[in-house]
């Protein structure tokens, strides 16, 4: 990662960190773009799609994905949340005591898991993901890699993490032991 790189977010991470500990509010910034009409007329039928009510929100989701992903190819160690969600036939061979296992080996990425019952033969997993990047994906691929696993998808979010003790609730005195505090870097 280049200086530049490490700047930038450095400069994110802070700017996250010092709203969210004021509560004060992001500033918006007015940016101006021009776009062909064929790249306007795709984007607008892209916001109609979505249930965009404007161009702003729309074009902010869209830089947030491109930061996140260059985030977590740039931060292969950077802390992450994650879903996996796949689908497989519980009547596969051992299928389900393997997932099991593969859980049970990761269970320090593991935050929870739902499962519901598609039909008699198929279950569909999600799955609450939180570690490096690397790790997380590299577990995801080796789920989703499983002999009967379908449609397998993993959505990662990367995250500043910090360890804080204070006061939740009515109660502005009595600090909570410290836990963990995640936030989203873009």
């Amino acid at each position: 990662m280049d200086a530049r790189t490490q700047a930038y977010e450095a400069a994110l991470e802070q700017r996250y960190a010092t709203a969210t500990q004021t509560r004060l509010p992001i500033t918006m910034q007015r940016v101006t773009i021009t776009l062909d009409d064929a790249l306007t007329s795709a984007f607008e039928g892209y916001m109609t799609r979505r249930g965009y009510g404007n161009r702003s929100e729309a074009i902010r989701d869209l830089i947030r994905d491109r930061l996140q992903a260059e985030q977590l190819a740039g931060r292969p160690e950077g802390a992450c949340v994650a879903t996996l969600s796949y689908s497989y036939n519980h009547h596969e061979r051992e299928l389900a005591a393997r997932l099991t296992k593969a859980h049970h080996d990761h269970h320090d990425l593991t935050v929870s898991t739902m499962h519901v019952h598609l039909s008699h033969d198929h279950c569909l997993e999600t799955v609450i993901l939180r570690g490096p990047s690397n790790q997380v994906q590299t577990f995801a691929d080796a789920v989703i890699a499983q002999p009967g696993v379908h449609h397998g998808h993993l959505a990662m979010l990367p995250v500043s993490s910090s360890e804080e003790a204070h006061p939740h609730g009515a109660s502005k005195t009595d600090a909570h032991p410290p836990h963990l505090h995640l936030e989203p870097l873009a």
